[in-house]
């Protein structure tokens, strides 16, 4: 009988009320879908991302590299030789330059001898059967992959861009081992470093231990000797360990989990919708719930019964998230790539997985979202005594235990508090809590904000009516109501409030980013032109003699050349780009985007280094440090010299002068090149010269507006995303808007009623409507913009620093909030008109019959 009576009192809600349920559902099922489906999307991408490296490395035991990209081969025999080695397999990596593509070829020289027992991935299968195509000096072999981003195939030619001049090599067949969607090739390694200028060069040394040799003791020892020999010069490591996979986790980490906080902003806000769709159910039905009590209905069965409803709230719009999230992610890989457009993981096609550990877990998080937000009300509910709760007009005592102000003062001040913590395994954790508990205690402020506001505005306006005779009733009416009914305006307010507020911390957000990156491009680029090759990959780049032409060009009144490599510090992380220009060391903030003090070293002292800000937060480094980079296999001292915001690389930059560079290292080669022209010369003049050189068919001529404009493009791409987030808030908010505002003008339906008894007019009442509804709305939108505007000073100053280790200036999207705004109190005051009609649909006799 209990069974039918709860089966009944649900299904009869739902039937009642449906669109409200629906919008709850909905709420609950986008911030589910949303973060599930970046879960999935990044968890496919990061397995085929890893599977693939992985498979570069085989099944060796011990890998040992160099800190710097190439290394002198001559360690390689005496390595071969050691006691305990089965096999040694040298290899040789290089990011080939394609002739006018933006994403270099990564070929694998190896020996096949050697690397068929360690990497048989990497072996390629001639199409010809030929055996000796494997060690022929012009023979490539590519992935299928590679094959089809490059359109040829077996016995086609492969150009490569070597310099300013071009490579032609033969593609004597395929790696059918390769992964899906892996771009590689693979040749000779005798081959590829004659080819590509390297003699006497490789990038790493694959081992496979003898059976019963320990390889954790093994490479312990291998480190130590080789930092006798070369101090800091090798790195030995066992490549397929979990340091790696922690590696190459943390190169999407915190843009994954960013991506996913800003997805539960679209679950928190349905949280709250659930809560001012039961509190307000509740409320309305607050007289249904104490004759139930009278009639025997025990405490505990009405609270179950109220979080019963919650809880088939949460279980529908779970399971609709989770289905939605697995659809969204499947179309996203497929159209986006598992990147979501951040590059993060070039060059790979992961294949979309069921994941149900994860996939129970955020059902359970949707569902534990729903109740939690009925929870209050089911609690209060079970408090009321039934003969005060049969009575009209209790509604508001219902409600003042919501208005107590100490736990959403507390909730603030412990928000200020987290906000100053540091990073928790270099993510903001305490940056997001702190943002959750300033959410939490502004909205739990609600009731008495609007308390205070509503009835100083009453006074102000009887104060200002006194002694005046025909004064507005309408008006009057409404300030009395608003400013005696705080706890239902808070209610209300609180959905205006959380859905705004988010809007506009994330609004401010980007915004502050964007704007920040132009002007961080306008800064680096000062140049009139900019060369670059067509090309990406590192073997592309202007030699001596090129340098010397560009220089030489009509018009041309400098000339600065830059050099681009990397450097790994710590084999825990990332390499560390290495940038050489020429940089003024007594004026540094001339060519680079200077952060806080400059230290200029004396004469005598070593070189200058200026790092980027990730330099600081990863690894430490301060002005007027002492600093040691490895350099052509030794490690020479710098001084910092002072610290610079580099939005292109989160891990970390070091810029050196040009002289210095070529000084320590005798590379005299270059990546790209700036020219500034003289006064009164035309750019395209020299453009045109430019065109008569013999090499110029390989170059790439860039104004800087066109360099902003394109990286502007590539970040309205990453963070297409975010604005999707962004227009999803909105919307929920709309929706979140119209539902409270529905419920709370549907549960008055009595007072509606008393009103038209003493004389008003249904146009009179829904004037009233209407000003409520814009008034909690603008209070609403005036509370959340202050509120978005303190959380989007933790998400610009502190979550995002922690995240990615740069700094950004704040700048507001004043149309946008704006537009947003006029939105809302749209919303508010056309579904206030709408359910204010729908209430008083029954007329005042049957609207206020239970009084009788």
């Amino acid at each position: 009988m209990r069974w039918r009576l709860t089966l009944t009192l649900l299904l009869g809600e739902w039937r009642a009320h449906p669109l409200r349920a629906l919008v709850a559902i909905a709420a609950i099922a986008v911030g589910i879908a949303l973060g599930f489906a970046i879960h999935l999307m990044n968890a496919a991408a990061f397995n085929e991302f890893s599977s693939a490296i992985k498979g570069l490395s085989g099944i060796a035991d011990i890998q040992v590299r160099a800190t710097e990209p190439l290394f002198d081969e001559a360690i390689y025999p005496k390595i071969a030789q050691r006691s305990g080695v089965a096999i040694a397999s040298p290899v040789l990596e290089i990011e080939a330059s394609i002739p006018h593509q933006r994403s270099a070829l990564k070929i694998v020289g190896n020996d096949a001898l050697r690397a068929g027992f360690l990497t048989p991935d990497l072996i390629g299968i001639s199409s010809s059967g030929g055996m000796m195509d494997a060690l022929a000096d012009d023979a490539i072999f590519l992935s299928p992959a590679a094959g089809k981003w490059l359109q040829t195939g077996a016995g086609q030619p492969l150009t490569i861009q070597l310099g300013m001049q071009q490579l032609a090599l033969r593609v004597a067949g395929s790696l059918p081992q390769a992964r899906a969607g892996q771009r590689i090739a693979v040749m000779d390694i005798g081959a590829a470093q004659w080819r590509f200028n390297r003699l006497g060069k490789l990038s790493r040394i694959d081992l496979k231990l003898r059976a019963g040799v320990d390889s954790t003791a093994f490479k312990t020892l291998l480190q130590q000797e080789l930092d006798q020999a070369q101090p800091g010069r090798f790195r030995v490591s066992q490549p397929n360990d979990a340091d790696q996979d922690s590696r190459n986790e943390g190169m999407s980490r915190a843009y994954r989990v960013n991506l996913t906080v800003l997805a539960l902003v679209a679950l928190f806000t349905g949280a709250f919708l659930v809560f001012s769709t039961q509190a307000l159910s509740v409320i309305r039905r607050r007289s249904q719930f104490a004759l139930l009590r009278v009639l025997g209905m025990e405490r505990r069965h009405l609270i179950a019964q109220i979080l019963l409803e919650g809880l088939s709230l949460g279980v529908v719009g779970a399971a609709c998230g989770i289905a939605g999230g697995y659809g969204l992610a499947a179309t996203a890989l497929h159209f986006m790539g598992g990147d979501l457009g951040a590059g993060l993981f070039a060059g790979v096609q992961p294949q979309i997985h069921f994941a149900p550990v994860a996939a129970g877990i955020y059902f359970a998080l949707g569902v534990a979202v729903a109740i939690l937000g009925c929870a209050a009300p089911a609690f209060d509910a079970a408090r009321a005594r039934p003969a005060v709760a049969l009575k009209a007009g209790t509604e508001e005592a219902a409600l003042a235990g919501l208005a107590r102000p100490w736990p959403a003062l507390l909730c603030i001040a412990l928000a200020a508090v987290l906000s100053q913590a540091p990073p928790v395994f270099e993510l903001p954790l305490f940056g997001y809590l702190s943002i959750a508990l300033l959410l939490i205690g502004t909205i739990a402020l609600m009731p008495r904000l609007a308390a205070f506001t509503f009835r100083r505005a009453h006074q102000r306006w009887e104060r200002a009516q006194a002694g005046k005779a025909g004064a507005p009733a309408i008006l009057t009416l409404t300030l009395a109501r608003l400013a005696n009914a705080s706890s239902q305006a808070g209610i209300a307010l609180g959905g205006v409030l959380s859905s705004f507020s988010l809007m506009v911390a994330m609004a401010i957000m980007v915004a502050s980013f964007r704007v920040s990156l132009d002007d961080w491009l306008r800064h680096i680029l000062p140049a009139d032109l900019y060369i670059s090759s067509t090309s990406a990959g590192n073997t592309a780049g202007l030699h001596p003699a090129e340098q010397q032409a560009l220089a030489a060009l009509p018009g041309v009144e400098m000339a600065d050349f830059l050099r681009v490599t990397a450097v790994s510090l710590d084999p825990a992380r990332p390499a560390v780009a290495l940038m050489a220009r020429h940089v003024d060391a007594a004026r540094p903030e001339r060519s680079l985007a200077m952060v806080g003090d400059i230290a200029v070293p004396a004469a005598d002292a070593a070189p200058p280094a200026w790092v980027s800000e990730a330099m600081v937060d990863l690894y430490g480094m301060k002005v007027g440090q002492r600093i040691e980079l490895p350099l052509n296999g030794q490690r020479h001292a710098f001084t910092v010299g002072g610290i610079w915001r580099d939005y292109a690389r989160p891990t970390g930059t070091i810029q050196i002068r040009l002289e210095d560079y070529r000084k320590l290292t005798g590379d005299q080669d270059a990546s790209n090149a700036a020219l500034w022209l003289r006064a009164g010369a035309r750019a395209a003049d020299t453009e045109a010269a430019l065109k008569r050189l013999p090499f110029a068919a390989a170059l790439d001529v860039s104004l800087p507006s066109d360099i902003r404009a394109m990286s502007m493009t590539i970040f309205d791409r990453s963070f297409a995303i975010t604005y999707l987030l962004e227009a999803i808030a909105i919307v929920i908010g709309l929706f979140g808007v119209a539902a409270t505002f529905s419920a709370q003008t549907l549960a008055r339906a009595r007072e509606f009623g008393m009103l038209r008894h003493v004389g008003l007019t249904r146009r009179q009442i829904l004037a009233i409507l209407a000003i409520e509804g814009g008034s909690l709305t603008g209070l609403g939108i005036v509370t959340g913009l202050v509120l978005g505007w303190f959380i989007s000073l933790i998400l610009v100053f502190v979550v995002n620093p922690q995240s990615f280790h740069w700094t950004m200036q704040l700048h507001m999207p004043w149309p946008l909030i704006g537009g947003v705004a006029t939105l809302l109190l749209g919303a508010a005051a056309l579904t206030a008109l709408f359910a204010g009609r729908q209430a008083l649909s029954g007329g005042p006799i049957r609207a206020v019959r239970e009084d009788w």
